[in-house]
């Protein structure tokens, strides 16, 4: 997949609020499937963390990077895995990054769910866009498979 460079930078408003979900989140409290994800870092090895949206279709579970490859994204990548926490319970998780041609119709049931909250990261796309108008928007849009971690 070849790398784009797309990535959304959070303004102060967005930091707040996304701070304010974390803490709910941990609290036991999840907005919207909300869970706060945690990754280590690639390069210093520490715990990031972040809010995001779990995205359940037909049992098959997913994250969808709004604002483009974030450091969550690349951390991700270079893992392979993270936790994800409402309250006191974690799940540990693997990732798989998707194909962008497996991404339209993942992206519309995101957009479908929760395109008043990230409809502003995707230039005029939303849940009733066509495939193709979909499938252009995909290489700037991370979407990782996520399933329980299986230790052995």
């Amino acid at each position: 997949m070849t790398e784009n460079v797309r990535y959304l930078e959070p303004t102060r408003p967005a930091v707040v609020f996304n701070a304010v979900v974390a803490r709910l989140t941990r609290l036991g409290v999840s907005l919207w499937g909300s869970r706060v994800l945690s990754v280590r870092g690639r390069k210093t090895g520490e715990w990031r963390s972040v809010p995001v949206n779990v995205l359940s279709i037909d049992g098959v579970r997913y994250l969808v990077a709004a604002r483009g490859h974030t450091q969550w994204v690349r951390n991700l990548r270079a893992t392979g895995e993270g936790t994800l926490r409402v309250g006191r319970r974690v799940e540990w998780f693997e990732a798989v990054e998707l194909d962008d041609e497996q991404k339209p119709s993942i992206l519309r049931a995101y957009l479908k769910r929760w395109g008043w909250e990230v409809g502003a990261f995707f230039d005029g796309i939303d849940a009733k866009s066509s495939d193709d108008d979909l499938l252009a928007a995909a290489p700037g849009v991370p979407v990782l498979r996520i399933s329980p971690r299986h230790d052995g």
